[in-house]
């Protein structure tokens, strides 16, 4: 038997996504995509390239209605007014309790709310036998819209043409966990219901009261937590087979090996 020892702190920064363009596109009702296809990962780290859903007026017709684009972005937000973009690995993840007061999140809560794709998410539950990964899922599998912001930030050491001259980024909102998921960890994602999309991407009053609001209304949503191989520990380790259940008795043992690699913790 695992003796567990509660976990607080950040959500820890991994996940999955494998789901294609395609996919996308028909779950979310995407209008444009905008950057190239990314393979499927099922290990997601902080600053990887990963897919963000917005509305947005189109730039070349400020007259158009919004619409719903995917994009490709960085993993950790960098707010427009940074000096560089080092910060952004430290800002994989906004809290609920403080993303509409917070500087660095207020303004893209008002201005610039997205929706990030993902099959789940990983957790690390500290026990007295060791380190114990989990797999955090739909039951059935389905994808799951994390609740995110996205921000641009200029490079101004680029040139005014250059294509990366904009960088674009995400992070995504946590809430307190309840439920067993309570016990795995005390943070989790905030999941945006589909019949809440497109509120939540509607970003057209600029008020950052109108995110709040809608965060309150956003339910906790029932996930299944899978206990998976300590693989995943590794950020160079990728494959489906790191999302497949395993005995968590049997791999207590293992985990308790002080060389296996510790997962990145971030804020």
């Amino acid at each position: 038997m695992l003796t567990t020892l509660r976990q607080t702190g950040a959500m820890c920064g991994r996940y999955v996504n494998v789901a294609t363009t395609s996919d996308l596109v028909d779950e979310f009702d995407v209008d444009e995509v905008l950057d190239d296809e990314l393979p499927p990962s099922w290990n997601v780290a902080p600053t990887d390239r990963v897919r963000a859903i917005v509305k947005r007026t189109p730039r070349q017709d400020r007259d158009a209605p919004p619409r719903r684009e995917l994009h490709t972005v960085r993993w950790g937000l960098v707010p427009s007014w940074s000096k560089d973009a080092k910060g952004g690995a430290r800002m994989i993840n906004a809290r609920i309790e403080t993303v509409t007061s917070k500087p660095a999140f207020a303004k893209a809560a008002a201005r610039r709310r997205c929706l990030i794709p993902s099959l789940g998410y990983y957790e690390w539950q500290h026990t007295e036998q060791g380190k114990v990964p989990w797999f955090l899922h739909d039951p059935d599998r389905r994808t799951l819209a994390m609740a995110g912001l996205y921000e641009l930030w200029r490079d101004g050491s680029l040139a005014e043409d250059d294509p990366g001259r904009w960088l674009w980024t995400c992070t995504i909102i946590t809430q307190p966990a309840t439920d067993l998921l309570g016990n795995i960890h005390d943070r989790t994602p905030v999941i945006v219901p589909a019949d809440l999309h497109d509120e939540w991407l509607d970003c057209s009053s600029g008020d950052v009261d109108v995110a709040h609001r809608l965060l309150d209304r956003i339910p906790h949503v029932p996930l299944q937590p899978d206990v998976v191989s300590s693989e995943v520990n590794s950020v160079k380790n990728n494959g489906p087979q790191l999302i497949e259940p395993v005995a968590p008795v049997a791999q207590s043992g293992h985990r308790a090996n002080a060389r296996d690699p510790e997962p990145q913790q971030l804020f």
